[in-house]
């Protein structure tokens, strides 16, 4: 039995939840991971999964060898690697996950840097507002901003964001003057933003001194999509309240103007996150430390 290779499948299964999927990952035919999967529980001598037409779990044998056993692949993994290449000249591919603004507006334009550091590093960029499964689908890691909700995961920290109101000149000169984010309901209009999951409409916070207000605001058109949302305040739809990064050079332009700016959102903390049992390879490693000091020289990055 090739015993790496069987204990890889069951993982990969139990990630996935489908030996289809499993199989399609390590590039063999389903069955081979399905012999795989028999001769390793023949092996142990107990049953790690129950099949059925619809879904695949863990027994309970199942669930402790996969908690004892997902921590030793990747620590197998990485100790294969490093042997066959030094730190210096990590290689192979990396699946990360992040916000279609994080992606298009700070990541993806700096790539060229990081590629010319480690030529012989292939990575692979979800760029969506969804919120992705580290698990299940495979990632080695994902950018996510705010608190973190599953305590389970690690997160290194990246730096925070701010916000910033603003419209276009046109839509400014054919409004009355925005003194209140109160007018945001009644006179003003704004591009709503609605999360793709779930469907809910965004809410605007602002600040003033001891004065905290909560609204949504009067829309014409709401999108899902943080590219989308840009346009559609570019197009003088309404009035726009996003981070400041992906809109200051169309304020230095003159396309857009701030509004309502004794008011004030708190900032959005930025982190890249990883699962708790998966020990960093070379090459996340470095890709890892190459967001922290990527960020840490953005100028519209706070420490």
């Amino acid at each position: 039995m090739d015993y790496f290779l069987a204990v890889q499948a069951f993982n990969r299964i139990v990630e996935t939840g489908s030996f289809v999927k499993a199989a399609a990952q390590l590039d063999v035919h389903p069955n081979v991971v399905t012999k795989l999967v028999q001769t390793l529980e023949a092996h142990l001598r107990v049953k790690l999964l129950n099949r059925s037409t619809r879904r695949v779990t863990l027994t309970s044998e199942g669930s402790v060898y996969y908690e004892r056993m997902s921590r030793l692949l990747d620590q197998w993994i990485e100790v294969e690697s490093e042997m066959v290449v030094s730190h210096s000249n990590p290689h192979g591919l990396i699946r990360v996950d992040m916000g279609t603004t994080i992606a298009t507006h700070l990541v993806i334009p700096a790539l060229p840097d990081f590629s010319r550091l480690y030529p012989n590093i292939q990575i692979e960029i979800g760029a969506s507002d969804r919120t992705a499964d580290l698990a299940s689908e495979s990632i080695d890691c994902v950018i996510r901003g705010g608190d973190l909700k599953d305590s389970s995961l690690i997160a290194r920290r990246l730096g925070s964001v701010d916000f910033v109101t603003c419209a276009t000149p046109s839509y400014l000169a054919a409004h009355e003057v925005l003194s209140h984010p109160a007018q945001l309901e009644n006179g003003h209009t704004v591009v709503r933003y609605f999360f793709p999951a779930s469907g809910k409409h965004n809410q605007i916070e602002f600040v003033r001194e001891e004065e905290h207000v909560w609204l949504h605001g009067n829309y014409i058109v709401a999108v899902n999509d943080s590219n989308g949302y840009l346009a559609a305040g570019l197009a003088g739809l309404g009035v726009i309240h996003t981070l400041r990064f992906m809109v200051q050079r169309h304020i230095d332009a003159g396309e857009l103007v701030p509004v309502l700016e004794d008011w004030s959102t708190r900032a959005n903390t930025l982190s890249v996150v990883y699962m708790p049992n998966r020990h960093l390879s070379v090459r996340v490693r470095a890709f890892v430390d190459w967001l922290v000091e990527l960020f840490a020289a953005h100028p519209n990055v706070l420490s």
